[in-house]
């Protein structure tokens, strides 16, 4: 019959082999003399050499600096804190960041050798899933707002030129069911489907929903070089022309009925400009406090996913927008 071990038949083998399996380093700190000691997991998790004498001054150089000064009143607190303790906290190995989780029992009493003991904990990666459920949360809360925005302003736009309740209704299910097929353009494509769409294309069906007389044959003016967006591309040149729509609807040139817009383009080189100009709306000024959510993540995806850039020109007859995209970029 299996019967329950006593602690005497854990020997440290035993418990060495547990403790690696779950990722944990060991430590031990002199309060008397600041002597830090590590075992070999400590000076992995924190990339030191462990040839060097380490005291906690000398390990908190590695502490972020936003983190340092919080770490440093946590530590030296937990002589006076009685109980089980835990703090999170980043620490720059070489350009990247690593978050640790240092947890340890409080207070001097019961302390052997004027020493305190407890572990560290690679908790990275539960860190950075935390940060990406929040940017999506983010991302996912400004869509939404946006949406009901848009979803007003086409109204707005219906009611302007509609004869007719069932005119409006007709009106307003067609823009609504044109910004469904530009929204299917702002999720990731299926792999293997080539180009996804000629640039001018891309345009004319994310724009439709805005236009009071139907794809470009009022308001709204394209004119941009005939060449092929990548699959991967799409995805983030359709997020920054909805958002420079969405913009448009709530301040700009869409927002009353006399406004238009034009949409022009050259090759520059291997790349391509595009310059996106607004008339006739109200007048529109530079933000007081920065960018927004939204021109963030505008600015993000020029930069980052089509490797270029964007300026702005807030112009007395409306904003222009200038825009250069990698070509490479764009037709991966």
């Amino acid at each position: 019959m299996n019967r329950r071990p006593d602690n005497s038949e854990w020997d440290i083998g035993h418990l060495r082999r547990a403790i690696e399996a779950a990722g944990v380093a060991l430590w031990s700190w002199n309060v008397d003399t600041d002597a830090f000691e590590m075992d070999r997991r400590g000076y992995e998790l924190w990339a030191v050499p462990d040839d060097v004498q380490l005291t906690f001054e000398i390990l908190s150089a590695k502490i972020h600096p936003a983190d340092r000064d919080r770490v440093r009143a946590a530590f030296y607190s937990t002589r006076a804190t009685l109980g089980r303790y835990e703090i999170d906290y980043r620490i720059l190995v070489g350009d990247d960041v690593r978050w640790i989780s240092a947890r340890g029992q409080g207070s001097d009493e019961g302390i052997t050798d004027r020493c305190m003991t407890g572990i560290f904990l690679d908790v990275t990666g539960r860190k950075q899933a935390e940060e990406s459920h929040e940017l999506l949360a983010g991302e996912m809360s400004h869509r939404v707002k946006n949406l009901l925005a848009i979803a007003s302003g086409l109204t707005t736009i219906s009611s302007r030129s509609a004869a007719s309740v069932e005119e409006m209704a007709r009106q307003l299910t067609g823009r609504l069911t044109a910004l469904g097929r530009a929204h299917d353009l702002v999720r990731p494509l299926a792999q293997g489907q080539g180009n996804a769409a000629l640039l001018g294309d891309l345009f004319s069906v994310l724009l439709a929903p805005y236009d009071d007389d139907g794809a470009f044959a009022g308001r709204i003016r394209i004119a941009v070089p005939r060449v092929g967006v990548g699959e991967r591309a799409a995805t983030g040149l359709a997020l920054v022309i909805h958002e420079l729509a969405t913009n448009s609807l709530k301040y700009g040139a869409f927002s009353v009925p006399e406004g238009t817009l034009d949409v022009s383009g050259t090759m520059s080189g291997d790349d391509v400009s595009i310059t996106w100009t607004e008339h006739g709306g109200p007048k529109v000024e530079a933000p007081s406090k920065g960018d927004g959510y939204g021109s963030t993540m505008l600015r993000r995806t020029i930069e980052g996913h089509l490797a270029g850039n964007i300026e702005y020109e807030w112009a007395e007859d409306g904003l222009i927008a200038r825009l250069l995209v990698s070509g490479e970029r764009l037709s991966s």
